[in-house]
């Protein structure tokens, strides 16, 4: 990861890339076996990057057979954990080493800024594989504690073949998320990236075999969710889909399960993430730095995205004011490509005009944006929209409960410690929260309080790769991500209770 974030490297990158646009099964790059194709866009241009190889069910039962084939071969299932490990390893430095590659595919294709690409996402990926990879040998098994006749062990085996369908949002460090934990306990893996951020998943199966992962091990079919993802579902020999997406298309994951195999799902979907912020506060720049981070980092493209600002009405004036400052002077929208752009461009047309109809309709309901509230550089051909945030949002309007899914920012103010729980609770939401305040008691009593799978205090976070990751109610079903516990959700555990004589 030597390359300096200069324009002329970056153009000189952008130069010399080349796309893989075709599906990447047993080992080789093949066309669609209906020679279909569709579209992938550069976001901030709107003009065509590639066209990618649409895969249908076709496809999908063709890399089911590779990937169980593979995986009852135990040439990847059966390796002894050191050297599926060692595999692991030279995978997440192969990551490293095409960092700069990567950055630029996915800054390109997803419309993010190229310092979030090369400094966090794609170190991320190698990150997470290295982790994933280090625990291998270290999980150990279990004997229970039975009479001295018998003897009872519990044992983890890979649960065979698993998909994992991946958002638009974060294509790579989504990728690793469920590939480290899937293929660190001997896992056959179909991924399907969304069909708008196929290009950095197609790369990373290329670096994964010339790495040593054998063939049919990562196979990797781009393609449409009614075609591709529904034939994921439904397909009776896949034993795991791992999904990351809306609430909406992860429900259906559970109907194309039982109406199937009764396969198992992992499910992290969408939030409406609150931040708390209580009148005991004294950096108020440092809140609102943080703040702005959850509220706009990744476009607010980010299912952990701090969307709802709830806040007491007597520091709400201060916080806002500074916030207001700190979003003129440090947060920049422009080229992805720009190493100096905080904000990039949204991933497509229709989603931007679904925010934008968010923004409209909240000033329909009489709401005025204080910052932003309009689209930018439509000359372009992009999709840039400002910053937009609205103060005294009643907390059951629209843009205060559903997921916009873009840099769009209600502020809620509140009077007492039991209305902000109230507000916090209020939504069919539950993944992730930040609370601010200085006095112990109130963060332990609130965060216990708060539903959601992940709560940080006096910052944003979700956590690193040793926490869990996922969410209650309507953002998560068993979602778990990150930590040690990815690992049990792609094993069965297998007890085997031995009479002795």
């Amino acid at each position: 990861m030597s390359n300096t974030l200069t324009t002329e490297a970056i153009t000189q990158q952008v130069d010399r890339l080349e796309y893989r646009n075709l599906a990447f099964i047993d080992g080789q790059f093949v066309p669609a076996l209906s020679g279909e194709t569709f579209e992938t866009l550069n976001p901030a241009t709107g003009e065509l990057l590639s066209r990618i190889a649409a895969c249908d069910a076709e496809d999908i039962d063709k890399a089911t057979q590779v990937a169980r084939r593979v995986f009852q071969s135990g040439d990847w299932s059966q390796l002894a954990p050191a050297e599926r490990k060692a595999t692991l390893l030279r995978f997440a430095d192969a990551i490293e080493a095409n960092c700069f590659e990567l950055a630029v595919l996915e800054a390109l294709e997803a419309g993010k800024p190229i310092g979030e690409c090369f400094n966090v996402d794609i170190p991320d990926t190698a990150n997470t594989i290295r982790w994933h990879a280090e625990a291998i040998d270290k999980l150990y098994d279990e004997v229970a504690p039975t009479s001295k006749d018998v003897m009872a062990t519990i044992t983890r085996e890979p649960i065979g073949v698993v998909a994992a369908v991946l958002p638009w949002n974060f294509p790579a460090m989504m990728a690793g998320w469920k590939l480290g934990p899937a293929l660190a306990t001997g896992n056959s893996v179909i991924l399907k990236p969304s069909e708008l951020t196929s290009l950095s998943t197609l790369r990373l199966a290329e670096l994964a075999l010339e790495a040593g992962i054998p063939s049919g091990v990562f196979n990797v079919v781009p393609g449409l969710g009614h075609a591709a993802g529904k034939a994921i579902g439904l397909h009776p020999d896949i034993d795991l889909v791992a999904f990351t997406g809306s609430t909406e298309t992860g429900r259906r994951f559970l109907e194309y399960s039982a109406a199937s195999n009764l396969k198992r799902v992992v499910l992290e979907c969408g939030g409406k993430n609150p931040q708390i912020v209580m009148p005991d506060i004294t950096d108020v720049k440092a809140v609102a730095s943080d703040v702005l981070a959850a509220a706009f980092w990744n476009m607010g493209e980010n299912c952990s995205a701090g969307s709802r600002l709830i806040v007491h009405r007597s520091v709400k004036d201060k916080l806002l004011d500074e916030m207001l400052r700190q979003l003129d002077a440090d947060w920049t929208t422009g080229s992805p490509l720009d190493p100096s752009v905080q904000l990039g461009a949204l991933i497509e047309k229709a989603h931007m005009e679904k925010v934008m109809g968010y923004i409209e309709r909240a000033k329909a309901e009489g709401l005025a944006p204080v910052a932003g509230g309009q689209r930018l550089s439509e000359e372009t051909g992009g999709y840039f929209v400002a910053p937009t945030i609205f103060d005294e949002v009643p907390a059951t309007a629209s843009i205060a409960q559903e997921e916009i899914f873009g840099p769009v920012l209600a502020v809620v103010p509140f009077d007492t410690e039991e209305e902000a729980i109230r507000i916090t609770n209020d939504t069919c939401y539950g993944l992730a929260a930040s609370l601010w305040s200085e006095n112990l008691n109130t963060v332990h009593r609130m965060s216990a309080a708060i539903r959601a799978g992940t709560i940080s205090v006096n910052c944003f976070s979700e956590g690193d790769i040793t926490t869990p990751f996922g969410g209650y109610k309507q953002s998560g079903f068993n979602g778990r991500d990150k930590s040690l516990h990815a690992h049990d959700q792609y094993c069965e555990l297998k007890t085997t209770w031995i009479q002795l004589t």
